[in-house]
Parts: structure tokens; C-alpha cells; sequence
């Protein structure tokens, strides 16, 4: 074959491919094989870049040498490629999709590996697998990286290596005062804390006084700080004992030098040059809970405080109102005062009397049995048939193969059956997930809502919080007016519940002895309010 072969050598900056062949050495290997097999080399191309990411607008210098070799074969200077292995041409399916179709076009006649050839003629299953399989060790490399640095910092440990005035043991994968340079550094902590310095002035006392430089390495450090790199300094809350990688945060097992309020007090002294924390927004009680009923925005809250001239002191007025992020004619605020009070409303909906709680209690425990011998036949049933629904299903793939059928009927019959099937299974999932809990959930039901409104009354912002998310799902106020979705499992209690707690007060015996008929009446008011044979609420 009359092929022209440029050879490419690539060697990663990211330590994805530290164990990879130096450039080197792929030259030396490759131009070995080249001589082997008799193959012509008409220019040899080397770079080192990560092949992780395609070339883009935002990022048009990624693998220059790669790109133009693409280049160069599409207009014909040559029509193979030689390199070390599939990886190092792309570890990105944008670029491995661009090499595949050449390929498979004959723009480019020969890839040669030192393992073996691809040529526009092979399965490119084969193709796609090898450079996919190169794309997949990015892709679990990075995951790897990232839980091994959150695990690093929920430890205590810096992932990797720690700024001035500490230094990594390497023995132990903890982090120590490096004993030349801790105290000095933490003498330039205390000077900015007098507010008495600038940073250029402590610089040129650690310069010029102290002699401070740096941990010298390989190829960098042995020298004193820059300005910048001080300024670095003084906003790295790692100094105050705060572990900050990427999106991860912890509390450090290093020694701080400084402590957190001093340091956000330096970064007050830093001003526009410092990077300050920022401070918590303040949490009212009821924000993130409830949304406007028109627009559907969250609801927020503001504080305002007035003077009260008779005793002299200032009272807070809290007032909750939509967003307003989107258009919305909700421009009327709601008080925190008139908030709770419709709060209140809403829970003395669910809430029901000890004796209701003990009538449910007792009814559960009857209907327990009649519910798992109802549920294990339905159970059965299901099972049955989903078992003669996959045995057609299977049988129908059987006529397939044997040609009994075309290819037509084979795929509106298995559609049918496929779509039973799963429709079986998501039944027989319910009737399970029902056996492990439907008694349990009925229970914790009644027993929540009895004395309900006692609780959300003597309880605090937080407990208020707690009870109004276990009635109900969705919260809204319009036009003032606060409406709370109830979960499923309450539309029983809110339905009957007043209703029959006015009867029970009336016919509750107190100093009167019980009569034949308020007997009745109690036993229909006990029926009404848990009928025994509606056993699954």
C-alpha cells in the first residue's frame, strides 16, 4: 500500500498519563516499527497536551499539532497516521468520532499502532470499543479524583499540596508546621491583625528582616513571597483552620495560626483586595416552604422595625409577599402574625381526639389479617399472570427465530406483550412496597394528627416547620390567603373529622351515665370514622 505516514506522539500535562511512554521514547518505538513494517514517515509531530477535551472557541489551543494533522491528511500530504496507541490520538468522543469517519471514509487509509493496523475496511466496532474504552478511564479517573479529595477534606486533610508555613508528611498523609517558616508566618498574621501594617510594609520586613523564602522544590520556590502571593496569604481561610477544595469544605486537623473571626476580620482590613466569606442571609421561619398561588415564585419575607414612643422600644413587623419573578398581581404582603393564625386554621383540620385515635388503633389491628390474606391472593394473581405473559412473550421470540411469523406481527405482538409485562410488575412492586408499610403509615397517621394543634400551638418556628410539612406537600398564599395541598393519607381525617368530633362532643357522657341510645350513637360515630372494612386509608 502506497501510504504516507505522519507519526504523532503525545504526552499528557495532567497525571492522567504520568506512566505513559515519554515523547521520546514513542518516537524512538514507533520509528522502530516504521522501519520493521516498511512504512513511510514523511513528518513526525509531538505536543503535550491532555486529549481529554475537544478543541472549541472557548478553548481554540487545545492539541494545535493534533488539528493539524487532521488538516494536513484532508488535504492530501498524507493518508496515515502513526502513533503509540489509540489513547494517544483522543480520549474525547467529539475527536474519536472525527478519526472514525475519516477512517471509515479512506481520508485516512492506515492507523498504526505498535500493537496492530485499522484500516477503512475493519469492523469499526472494534475501533469505537478501544478509543470509547480510552474516553471511559477519563471519565472514572475524574469521579476517582473527586471522591478521594471530598473524602481528603471530610478527614481533615488538604488534597494535595499546602500553602507556605506547612508541609506535607509524607509518611503519615497529614499535614505538619513546617518548623522554619509556622512561626514566622503566623508572626505576619499577628502584624495585620494590628491593623498597624499594610501588606507591602509586612513583606518588606519578612524579606528584608526575617530573610523568608519559600520551600525550595524541583523547579520552583527557594525565593521570597511576592506581593501577590502574600495578598494569597491573607485570604486563604486555610490558615484559619478551614479545608477548602473545589466545592468541598471541612474543618482542618492542622494547626491554624489564626482563628476564623480573626480571620474574617483581616479580610475586613483587606477590603476590595481581600475575598471575604460571605454572611449567612438571614432564615426567616416560613421562607422556602411556601410559593405564590398565581406565579408559582417562592415566597420571601422582610423585617421592619418601628418605634414605639409609649414605652420607648422597637418592635419587629415581619411581612411575607412573592418574589416576583415573573409577572404577578399578588402585591399585597402577609404579616407573620396573620401567617400563623391561618396556620393554625389549617391544622385544627387534621387534628382529632384521643378516643378517634384509639377507635383507628383498634380497627387496624382487626383488619391486619383480612389485609394480608386480601393482599398474598391479589399477590398470587399477579404473579400468575405475569409469568403466562413472559412464557408468550418468550414463545413469540421462538416463532421469530423459526420464521413463523414476519417480521411485522413478531413487533406489534411483542410491544403488546412487553408493555403487560411491565405493567404486571409495576402492580406487583405496589402490592410489595404495601405489605412493608401500609400499617405502619396508617399508625404514624393517627398517631401525628392526634393532638396535632396542641403541639404546632406550644411548639417553636422550627416544630411549626416540621408539623406543616408532614400534613401536606404544596403551600401557596393569594390574595393574603394561605392553602395547604393534604397528602393522600389525610383526605380521611380532614373529611370526616369535624364533623363527627361535634357529634362525639354532644353525646360524650360527663356526670350523665350512658343510655342504650347514646351507646348506638357512639358505635355509629366509632363505624363512620373507620369503617373496618376499608382497611388500606
Amino acid at each position: 500500500m502506497n501510504i504516507k505516514y505522519i507519526l504523532y506522539a503525545r504526552k499528557s500535562q495532567d497525571s492522567e498519563d504520568r506512566q505513559v511512554q515519554s515523547i521520546d521514547d514513542q518516537v524512538e518505538y514507533m520509528n522502530q516499527s516504521a522501519t520493521r513494517l516498511g512504512l513511510e514517515v514523511v513528518d513526525t509531530l509531538v505536543e503535550a497536551h491532555s486529549a481529554k477535551k475537544p478543541r472549541s472557541d472557548e478553548e481554540p489551543n487545545i492539541r494545535p499539532q493534533f488539528y493539524s494533522l487532521l488538516e494536513r491528511i484532508e488535504a492530501g500530504e498524507a493518508n496515515g497516521i502513526l502513533c503509540w496507541k489509540l489513547n494517544r490520538l483522543s480520549r474525547n468522543p467529539i475527536d474519536s468520532g472525527k478519526l472514525s469517519w475519516m477512517l471509515q471514509q479512506g481520508i485516512i487509509e492506515s492507523i498504526q499502532t505498535y500493537e496492530r493496523q485499522y484500516l477503512p475496511t475493519d469492523n469499526v466496532l472494534l475501533f469505537n470499543v478501544e478509543t470509547g474504552m480510552a474516553n471511559q478511564y477519563v471519565l472514572d479517573l475524574s469521579k476517582d479524583v473527586k471522591r478521594g479529595m471530598k473524602s481528603k477534606v471530610n478527614e481533615g486533610w488538604m488534597p494535595g499540596p499546602v500553602p507556605t508555613g506547612y508541609l506535607n508528611d509524607k509518611i503519615e498523609k497529614t499535614i505538619i508546621s513546617d518548623p522554619d517558616r509556622f512561626h514566622l508566618m503566623k508572626r505576619a498574621w499577628k502584624m495585620m491583625l494590628t491593623g498597624n501594617y499594610s501588606v507591602p510594609e509586612i513583606l518588606d520586613v519578612m524579606t528584608n528582616e526575617w530573610g523568608y523564602k519559600t520551600v525550595k522544590k524541583k523547579k520552583s520556590g527557594g525565593k521570597p513571597l511576592s506581593r501577590s502571593g502574600l495578598y494569597s496569604i491573607f485570604t486563604n481561610p486555610f490558615y484559619a483552620g478551614i479545608i477548602k477544595s473545589g466545592e468541598n469544605e471541612g474543618e482542618g486537623k492542622h494547626e491554624p495560626m489564626v482563628t476564623p473571626d480573626e480571620y474574617d476580620y483581616v479580610q475586613k482590613l483587606l477590603g476590595a483586595r481581600g475575598c471575604p466569606r460571605k454572611k449567612p442571609v438571614r432564615d426567616f421561619d416560613y421562607t422556602k416552604l411556601m410559593r405564590c398561588g398565581e406565579c408559582k415564585c417562592m415566597i420571601t419575607a422582610e423585617s421592619k422595625k418601628k418605634h414605639i414612643k409609649s414605652t420607648n422600644s422597637v418592635r419587629e413587623y415581619i411581612y411575607y409577599h412573592c418574589t416576583h419573578k415573573k409577572s404577578c398581581s399578588q402585591k399585597k404582603s402577609l404579616t407573620k402574625k396573620k401567617l400563623e393564625k391561618q396556620m393554625i386554621t389549617e391544622v385544627e383540620r387534621y387534628d382529632i381526639l384521643p378516643q378517634f385515635l384509639d377507635w383507628a388503633l383498634e380497627a387496624l389491628a382487626e383488619s391486619n389479617d383480612t389485609e394480608i390474606e386480601d393482599r398474598n391472593q391479589v399477590y398470587q394473581n399477579l404473579q400468575n399472570t405475569l409469568n403466562e405473559s413472559q412464557q408468550a412473550l418468550d414463545e413469540l421470540t421462538r416463532m421469530r427465530y423459526r420464521k413463523q411469523i414476519d417480521n411485522e406481527i413478531f413487533e406489534r405482538e411483542k410491544e403488546a406483550l412487553e408493555k403487560e409485562v411491565k405493567g404486571l410488575r409495576k402492580q406487583i412492586k405496589l402490592i410489595e412496597e404495601r405489605a412493608d408499610g401500609w400499617l405502619e403509615t396508617t399508625e404514624n397517621t393517627f398517631k401525628f394528627a392526634e393532638r396535632v394543634k396542641e403541639r404546632f400551638d406550644d411548639g417553636e418556628a422550627e416544630v411549626k416547620r416540621d408539623i406543616l410539612l408532614a400534613l401536606g406537600s404544596n403551600f401557596y398564599i393569594q390574595d393574603q390567603q394561605l392553602t395547604v395541598e393534604p397528602y393522600d393519607w389525610y383526605e380521611p381525617v380532614i373529611k370526616k373529622n369535624a364533623e363527627l368530633k361535634e357529634r362525639y362532643a354532644r353525646l360524650e357522657p360527663k356526670k350523665t351515665p350512658m343510655t342504650k341510645a347514646k351507646r348506638v350513637a357512639l358505635d355509629g360515630i366509632r363505624q363512620e370514622w373507620y369503617p373496618r372494612e376499608d382497611s388500606n386509608l
